[in-house]
């Protein structure tokens, strides 16, 4: 049986009888993580898994047309709805298996917000200092001001985040404006949830950079050779939406050579830990070559430059305004690699202009009007969208021997979630609930989707034949 979005079957290597969205996420992991704010085992709003693995399939299907370009005798490419669902829940069930406990924090709610008169909005701070700002210029308690910066803090790890009584209390006796007033004040990014859905953005923007009569990559066909075996990928990337793009390029094929600061990048120390790196930062960041570099140096940026030299896509998720300040923005890349993939995976692209409020998932999800979830859906979902527009700008690069430059955004992911989104079957489940990550990952019915590498990580989300 096949998802009714695609034709991707919905269990693949998972020996279940999933027969529908609902079941994929019931066994799969998905109401557990997103039902962790409820404190139960609750389906998503939206028919996530199916939309997720509809675009995996595209993937796929784009990285053929490069093989087929580049002579890589790679005939076939499969997924299923169980593989997309899985990559979903890496993180969590990373840190599920990994060598110490995992510290979820107990309890259920969570954002967004509600003001007095019944706006419901998202805040944003990345910084502790911010966040202890607003709420000291809302005059809330300082003991739940402290208490919630963790779990606040952590969300994004734990798809969970119970916040004291008395801050959603105090934002539920104050009007939006007035908060709205604070938070410009304070540096807080405050967003409103969005009543009508954004659906018009989109996924990513392909344009063509530079002139290379060279060719991309060795090309040399090879038995076992994947789509992209031979091209070499330069990530710079933190947090989710980034190294997942990276994460599937390197499943694809490619060698992805990981820019990271002198002393590593800070997530590896994370806990929990899996082995001496942080579980989740391994889960979508292994098989990744690190170098070290310092960008904040003009001799840090050289070194980038000379890197890129020998690269075929340049990957950043840098904040607005940062590759123009360095000097490395996509014609400046161009300059040194004309045949460059240059490849730019933003918070918000280009629609808030060039000053935005910081772009991180869960206020991405309250702007472009995606049905909530604690469980980074865009983030992830924003990845895989990124690597589908460098598969085809890797296509568009070999048909016009012209570079390329890529730009997709969370916002853009967020948009494109949107217009896939349907109405949830609501059949009766077959297959049991999983509530239980760790015990997931011992099952045997799971073996053929899963690996142990440290700790317990989906395998690849395509079989190539």
């Amino acid at each position: 049986m096949t998802s009714t979005l695609t034709a991707v079957p919905w269990s693949g290597p998972v020996d279940l009888p999933l027969g529908g969205e609902l079941d994929v996420q019931a066994a799969c992991g998905l109401m557990h993580v997103h039902g962790r704010r409820f404190g139960r085992p609750t389906a998503l709003g939206l028919d996530y898994a199916s939309i997720l693995a509809a675009e995996l399939d595209a993937v796929g299907a784009a990285a053929l047309g490069v093989a087929r370009l580049r002579g890589v005798p790679v005939r076939s490419a499969a997924t299923s709805v169980a593989q997309a669902a899985l990559l979903a829940v890496t993180q969590y069930l990373a840190a599920a298996t990994a060598d110490e406990p995992d510290p979820v924090p107990t309890g259920v709610g969570g954002p967004p917000f509600l003001s007095a008169d019944g706006v419901a909005f998202e805040v944003e701070a990345l910084d502790a200092e911010v966040w202890r700002r607003f709420w000291a210029a809302l005059d809330a308690d300082r003991g739940a001001v402290a208490r919630a910066w963790r779990p606040f803090q952590h969300r994004f790890a734990t798809a969970t985040c119970p916040l004291p009584p008395e801050l959603t209390g105090l934002t539920a006796r104050l009007p939006i404006v007035r908060l709205e007033r604070v938070a410009a004040a304070t540096g807080m990014t405050l967003v409103r949830v969005a009543h009508r859905a954004i659906d018009d953005v989109p996924p990513y923007v392909v344009r063509p950079l530079g002139v290379d009569a060279g060719p991309v990559g060795d090309g040399a066909p090879r038995p076992g050779a994947l789509p992209l075996s031979g091209l070499v990928v330069l990530e710079s990337c933190r947090r989710v939406q980034g190294p997942v793009a990276g994460h599937l390029l390197w499943q694809l094929g490619a060698t992805v050579v990981r820019v990271e600061p002198p002393g590593g990048d800070p997530l590896r120390g994370v806990p929990p830990m899996a082995g001496d790196v942080s579980a989740r930062f391994h889960a979508l960041n292994r098989g990744k070559r690190v170098v070290s570099v310092d960008l904040a140096t003009v001799g840090g940026r050289r070194e980038l430059l000379e890197l890129v030299s020998g690269a075929d896509v340049f990957l950043h998720n840098w904040g607005p305004g940062k590759a123009a300040a360095w000097s490395l923005r996509a014609r400046d890349v161009a300059r040194v690699r004309p045949g460059i993939v240059y490849a730019h995976a933003s918070g918000w692209g280009e629609a808030l202009g060039p000053r935005p409020p910081l772009g991180t998932d869960f206020v991405v999800q309250a702007h472009a009007g995606v049905p909530p979830s604690l469980m980074t859906i865009v983030d992830v979902f924003g990845g895989v969208v990124c690597a589908r527009g460098v598969v085809a700008a890797l296509g568009g690069r070999i048909r016009s021997g012209m570079g390329q430059s890529v730009a997709s955004s969370l916002l853009s992911a967020a948009a494109r979630l949107n217009a896939r989104a349907t109405r949830r079957c609501t059949a009766p489940l077959s297959v049991p609930v999983c509530t239980d990550l760790a015990a997931l990952a011992r099952d045997p019915r799971f073996a053929r989707a899963l690996v142990s590498d440290r700790c317990v990580v989906p395998g690849p989300v395509w079989e190539f034949g």
